[in-house]
């Protein structure tokens, strides 16, 4: 099996309050779990509003499968809600 975790770091540039953020970090959760079968958590800057990161796991036996995953979510990120990525991490754990 394997463990795919991808970490994307954005700067929410026309958000002006913590309630503005959760609303987009809503969003994402809602359509991501909804549409592939992901575990997504705000995995830091929860305080910080026009900073965030989120975190995704996923657990396959094909790297292949969670690396087309992660480039769709990635692909949603920037078309979807166009918005400004900074940093993207994605770490594969091989388990046996």
């Amino acid at each position: 099996m394997i463990v795919g975790i991808m970490r994307i770091n954005v700067l929410l540039r026309n958000i002006h309050s913590l309630k503005q953020k959760r609303q987009v970090v809503k969003s994402i959760k809602q359509k991501l779990t909804n549409r592939y079968n992901v575990s997504i958590i705000e995995s830091n800057h929860q305080e910080l509003w026009q900073n965030l990161e989120i975190s995704i796991a996923m657990l396959s036996n094909k790297k292949l499968i969670i690396e087309k995953v992660f480039n769709e979510i990635e692909n949603i990120f920037y078309v979807e809600y166009a918005l400004n990525i900074t940093k993207i991490d994605k770490d594969f754990i091989y388990e046996s």
